[in-house]
């Protein structure tokens, strides 16, 4: 399959398949004009790569989360399963340290109400 059918099928740019390409999360044949030729079950995985994507992972993250799909087994399981523990903790953290700032701002935006307490017309 040529690259322009899987980014046809998986719903993604090919400039994505090129990029999923150069950091490891996929592979391709080249054929012998050079071009890039994928299996019937790189647009399943394409679609996998989109979802850990949406859930805030990294590439390097993927990365290491791919072995789980490619070798399934025990051990590379219970290493998927602590490194999404992880990735989630890092996203529970970010969440709170967002909510402070949020916080903050609100408390700011009240005080400048309290000094000026005409709002200003917007234009």
């Amino acid at each position: 399959m040529r690259i322009g059918e899987v980014a046809a099928q998986a719903g993604v740019s090919v400039r994505s398949l090129r990029y999923y390409e150069e950091q490891r999360l996929l592979t391709s044949t080249r054929s012998p004009s050079g071009q890039r030729r994928y299996g019937a079950e790189v647009v399943e995985r394409v679609r996998f790569i989109q979802r850990l994507y949406t859930a805030g992972l990294s590439s390097r993250t993927i990365a290491e989360l791919l072995p789980c799909v490619d070798s399934p087994g025990e051990q590379t399981s219970d290493e998927a399963w602590e490194r999404m523990l992880r990735e989630r903790e890092q996203i529970t953290a970010h969440i709170e340290e967002l909510s402070r700032a949020r916080d903050s701002l609100d408390d700011l935006i009240a005080a400048n109400r309290r000094h000026h307490p005409k709002p200003a017309v917007r234009r």
